[in-house]
């Protein structure tokens, strides 16, 4: 997958069959989307290329009401490239890009920069200045310009068949649903950070953990304890109980959400380091507890119920 950007290089230097949209997530439903455009551009003799941005729009836009990110950029990047997608136009995204109609994008990006000859997106999908861009504008333009428009259904899923999108994706984990989360993903939840020097408490119950800082736009479960997987940079999964929340044995006013995640079986020194935390299975609700070998017995059975969920237990 080779990566363009806008402004820069934007030239494909072949004909495309093109998508457009966010990609938060990459989720199953974006997934459906950019195999048509991939079939699309085969049957066609074409290359296949997705045209997002270099932030959320809606950071932009309305900052004050933007959604936190389900993916990085370097994580939707590896995504992207999962699909086998022969393009990824990176669009700058800025006050001037908001003000930009409709009509100008697709003469700027889709017609100069990527001599498109289809579009497939949503048949909901809307762009330019005051969302006036649609599919029906893009069907009008594309017969005087030269390219085909096909406006896809909304992948459904889940127990209630409702469409797949990122939005839907972000309320499962504010209300802690990981698990259905990753079944419209395609995937387990991930957030990427780095290893921050904690107060050792974890340690001094027997507990060390790794405390991870994350950047502040992206997406969190709901606060509670969960199994899940670690990464480290040598790119061994290590199965993991994670705790999110406040700590409310011993931090119950301070109101600082963190991230801990104690690695089973594992035992070295991991600050500093890049860390990727995967959440597979909400166990329970943050708790106060009465003492502290209350919370050690708590947490013995938290790991036990780790093993088990993730099927890591020892021989």
């Amino acid at each position: 997958m080779e990566v363009l950007h806008h402004p820069g290089n934007c030239s494909s230097r072949h004909p495309c069959v093109v998508t457009i949209g966010a990609y938060d997530g990459v989720h199953t439903g974006h997934r459906l989307v950019i195999d048509r455009v991939r079939r699309a551009a085969q049957e066609q003799g074409l290359q296949s290329a997705v045209v997002t941005f270099d932030r959320h729009p809606a950071s932009v836009v309305r900052p004050e009401s933007a959604p936190r990110l389900l993916t990085d950029m370097d994580q939707k990047l590896e995504l992207l490239a999962e699909t086998g997608v022969d393009y990824v136009l990176l669009v700058h995204f800025d006050e001037s890009r908001s003000q930009e109609t409709a009509e100008d994008f697709v003469h700027e990006v889709l017609v100069g920069c990527l001599d498109t000859k289809a579009v497939i997106v949503g048949h909901d999908f809307h762009f330019g200045r005051d969302r006036r861009g649609s599919v029906p504008m893009l069907q009008d333009m594309g017969a005087e310009l030269g390219f085909d428009v096909t406006g896809l259904r909304l992948l459904r899923g889940g127990p209630d068949r409702d469409p797949i999108s990122s939005t839907r994706i972000r309320k499962l984990l504010a209300e802690g649903s990981v698990g259905e989360a990753a079944s419209l993903l395609g995937r387990p939840h991930q957030v990427r950070g780095v290893v921050a020097h904690g107060d050792q408490r974890g340690r001094l119950l027997g507990f060390p953990t790794a405390n991870v800082s994350l950047p502040e736009d992206i997406a969190l479960p709901a606060d509670g304890v969960y199994a899940g997987w670690y990464r480290r940079p040598d790119g061994i999964l290590r199965p993991t109980a994670i705790s999110l929340g406040r700590r409310p044995t011993f931090y119950a006013e301070s109101g600082l959400q963190l991230l801990e995640c104690h690695l089973l079986d594992f035992d070295g020194d991991l600050y500093d380091e890049p860390a990727q935390v995967d959440f597979v299975a909400h166990l329970r609700a943050q708790a106060r507890f009465e003492s502290s070998q209350a919370l050690i017995d708590q947490m013995s059975r938290d790991v036990a119920t780790t093993r088990r969920v993730l099927g890591s237990d020892k021989d």
